[in-house]
């Protein structure tokens, strides 16, 4: 994932005019007196077994008709004691954005319901594609926090953060 970021970012850059960022993926972990969770989007899904690893939600990459094939299907995790697989590669991590109890629970519950769109596609009307980045920034905007006065540190970038943003207005 990270050469393809680069990469990625490397042409992104050049069709903007501007010099690449650092790329930022996003995830959570949201506390409640139940304990501490986190949630977050992976790829690929390692295997059929999601409930152990809090798998609530699945969607294609790519395309709807390539998701019917498990290695191109991602899935939103809402882990009860979970564990971040990168996290030792955090930047500036970790960053307090809420401490209502309320909130927490509304995010927590509304993981289930994160639109299953196609990774790294963009859907109609929004400037970025949907990703990792989109599935959180959805997440927070629904539960009532403003996600969009989270920005990423100096640098750097959170593709996608804006579509989740947008997407999570819609459905209000």
């Amino acid at each position: 994932m990270r050469s393809n970021g680069r990469v990625y970012e490397a042409i992104q850059a050049r069709l903007e005019h501007r010099e690449p960022l650092d790329l930022y993926h996003t995830a959570l972990v949201v506390t409640v007196p139940e304990g501490r969770f986190i949630v977050e989007n992976a790829w690929p899904i390692p295997d059929r077994n999601g409930a152990s690893r809090g798998a609530v939600v699945e969607g294609p990459v790519g395309s709807r008709s390539l998701g019917r094939l498990r290695v191109l299907r991602y899935e939103v995790r809402c882990w009860l004691d979970g564990t971040i697989a990168d996290i030792a590669q955090a930047v500036s991590s970790p960053l307090l954005i809420a401490d209502d109890e309320t909130q927490a629970r509304r995010l927590l519950e509304l993981a289930a319901r994160v639109p299953p769109l196609a990774w790294g596609r963009r859907p109609s009307g929004v400037a970025e594609m949907w990703n990792s980045n989109s599935v959180i920034s959805w997440l927070l905007a629904r539960s009532g926090i403003a996600a969009e006065a989270i920005r990423p540190p100096p640098g750097g970038r959170a593709p996608g953060w804006s579509t989740g943003i947008e997407l999570a207005k819609r459905s209000e």
